[in-house]
C-alpha cells in the first residue's frame, strides 16, 4: 500500500468514527489543486537536467495552505498528495488557521552543487508563483531542503510579487526567520517522548534510543535527547549506520558530519547494516528518514 492509499485509508476510518457524511468524506478527500512542473536548468559543466517538481494543495477551508517542499529521488505525485492531506488534518488538530499542502521535486540534492540547487529551486518558483503566497499556500522546508532553499523561493517569488517574507516559513533569521525554528521538529520528537516515557514512569534519562535518520529532525532529536542523560546507542542515515552500546557521542558526530564526514567513518562507534536498526534493541525507536519504514 502506497503513501497515499494508506492515507485515505486512515482518513476514511476517522470519517467513520465521526460519522461524517459520505459526500463530506468523498470531498475532503479531493485536492483543491494538484500541480506537475518540468523544470530545466543548464548545470555546471554546460550540460541541460530536467526535474518534475510537485505541488498539491489540498484544502484552504480553514486559511492559507501550508506545507513543506521536499528534494528527494522517490519525490512523487501520491505521496505529495498523501502529505498535503496530512497537513490538512494536522492544522486542523492543532487548530491553527491554516490548510494542507505539500511540494517537491524528484532529485538527488547531494548529487548537485549549491549553484545548481539555486537554480532548480529558482525555476520552480518561476513555474509556480502564480499559484502561492502569503494568503494563498506557503512553501517551508522538508527532506533535502533548509532555510537557504526558502531565501532562494522568497527572492524569486518577490521578483514577481514585490517583497514577500511571509511567502515562506523556515527562512533564515536576517530574512525574517523565527528564532527555533530549524530545531522545533526535533524539539517536538523530544517532548512526545517525555510524554510517552512518563506514563511508563520512565524519562529520557537512563533510556537507551535508536534514531533513524540524521538529517534536520533526527540530528536534532539526537542533540536534545543527548542533552538531557538519554543515550542514543545507534543511529542511521544514507550515508550508513553506527552503533556504541555505551552511547555515542552525539557532539563529535555532529563535528565530523558538519565537516563533511560520513557516518560509515565515524570512529566512535562500530558500523552495522542498515536494515538492523530498525530492529535493534533499544527503549524507545524514533524513525526520522522516509515515511513508511514500519511496515508492520
Amino acid at each position: 500500500m502506497n503513501a497515499l492509499a494508506a492515507t485515505s485509508r486512515n482518513f476514511r476510518q476517522a470519517a467513520r468514527l465521526l460519522g461524517l457524511d459520505s459526500k463530506l468524506e468523498k470531498s475532503l478527500l479531493i485536492p483543491f489543486r494538484e500541480i506537475k512542473v518540468e523544470c530545466t536548468i543548464p548545470k555546471d559543466d554546460g550540460t541541460l537536467a530536467s526535474f518534475v517538481g510537485f505541488r498539491v494543495q489540498h484544502d484552504n477551508a480553514r486559511g492559507p495552505m501550508k506545507g513543506g517542499i521536499r528534494y528527494h529521488p522517490e519525490v512523487d505525485p501520491d505521496e505529495v498528495n498523501a502529505l498535503a492531506q496530512l497537513m490538512t488534518w494536522k492544522t486542523a488538530v492543532a487548530a491553527v488557521p491554516y490548510g494542507g499542502a505539500k511540494g517537491g521535486i524528484g532529485c538527488s540534492p547531494g548529487e548537485l552543487s549549491r549553484s545548481e540547487l539555486e537554480r532548480l529551486t529558482r525555476v520552480f518558483t518561476q513555474k509556480i508563483h502564480d499559484l502561492i503566497g502569503t494568503h494563498t499556500d506557503i512553501p517551508a522546508p522538508d527532506m533535502g531542503t533548509n532555510a537557504q532553499t526558502m531565501a532562494w523561493i522568497f527572492d524569486e517569488y518577490s521578483k514577481f510579487h514585490g517583497h514577500s517574507p511571509a511567502v515562506v516559513t523556515g527562512k533564515p533569521i536576517d530574512l525574517g526567520g523565527s528564532l527555533g525554528r530549524d530545531a522545533a521538529t526535533g524539539r517536538g520528537v523530544l517532548y512526545a517522548t517525555e510524554a510517552l516515557l512518563a506514563e511508563y514512569g520512565k524519562s529520557i534519562s537512563g533510556s537507551t534510543f535508536v534514531i533513524q535518520g540524521f538529517g534536520n529532525v533526527g540530528s536534532w532529536a539526537a542533540q536534545l535527547i543527548h542533552e538531557k542523560g538519554g543515550k542514543v546507542i545507534a543511529l542511521g542515515d544514507v550515508t550508513g549506520s553506527i552503533r556504541n552500546k555505551a552511547g555515542i557521542d552525539i557532539p563529535a558526530l555532529m563535528k565530523h558530519r558538519n565537516e563533511g564526514g560520513h557516518m560509515k567513518n565515524f570512529h566512535g562507534g562500530e558500523v552495522i547494516d542498515s536494515s538492523e536498526l530498525l530492529v535493534h534493541e533499544c527503549d524507545v525507536l524514533i524513525p526520522c528518514a522516509l515515511g513508511g519504514v514500519l511496515s508492520r
